[in-house]
């Protein structure tokens, strides 16, 4: 089925049978990709950060209690 110019936008096509615009822009499209790629691996990134502070939390907690019993001990 072939695509129908979207009135007023070179690159824009509508499917006329999802009613789905096309952008048929290959550089806007490696643009949206690429953008997508690095939002993910900021996301990632971020994800990695939140792990590790909660286990240095954890290890935090861990030495604490160590010293806490340490200290009992010796009193």
């Amino acid at each position: 089925m072939k695509h129908l110019k979207v009135e007023g936008h070179s690159h824009l096509y509508r499917d006329p049978k999802t009613n789905s615009i096309i952008n048929k822009n290959s550089s806007q499209y490696a643009e949206y990709m690429s953008k997508k790629t690095l939002k993910k691996e900021e996301n990632q990134k971020l994800q990695n950060l939140e792990t590790d502070v909660a286990n240095m939390k954890s290890d935090i907690f861990e030495i604490k209690t160590l010293l806490r019993s340490l200290a009992n001990d010796g009193s």
